[in-house]
């Protein structure tokens, strides 16, 4: 099964991380990476760019309403995810909780769903499943060989 762990951290978070040196960010964050690469589990993950650098396309209007960073009423602010390839969800909440995350973050561990979570004989399920074999052929073609 594969599961996506979402880190957020609320804004007071981010602010205090800056005392933080980040050297010893990047390292703990490689150590865990690297635990996550050993053990077999990690499928992908990314950190994000500051909010000040994206935006939010807010769908309560029509046509929807384009708003740019930072957002000023922001709670929390989502800044990276994993994905993780674990057999249950208790794995996956096992591996969040050996984040090395400091007050004000958290780990929304959430399933990420397949073809198989949906009716196999709907057309749209057919074609993305296609989809997905086109994409994964462009990823083995833009891959240099080993």
């Amino acid at each position: 099964m594969r599961y996506m762990l979402l880190m957020k951290d609320t804004p007071e978070a981010v602010e205090s991380s800056k005392d933080q040196p980040f050297e010893e960010i990047i390292e703990a964050m490689g150590r865990y990476n690297e635990s996550l690469m050993q053990a077999g589990v990690l499928l992908s993950g990314e950190g994000l760019s500051d909010a000040s650098e994206g935006a939010i396309v807010d769908f309560s209007n029509d046509p929807p309403v384009v708003s740019d960073g930072p957002y000023a009423e922001a709670k929390e602010l989502f800044n990276g995810f994993w994905m993780l390839e674990v057999s249950s969800k208790e794995e996956a909440v096992e591996w969040a909780k050996r984040c090395p995350l400091g007050p004000g973050s958290w780990l929304e561990v959430r399933r990420v769903t397949g073809p198989e979570d949906f009716p196999a004989d709907n057309e749209w399920i057919a074609k993305e499943e296609g989809w997905r074999e086109e994409q994964a052929a462009k990823a083995d073609r833009a891959t240099p060989n080993s």
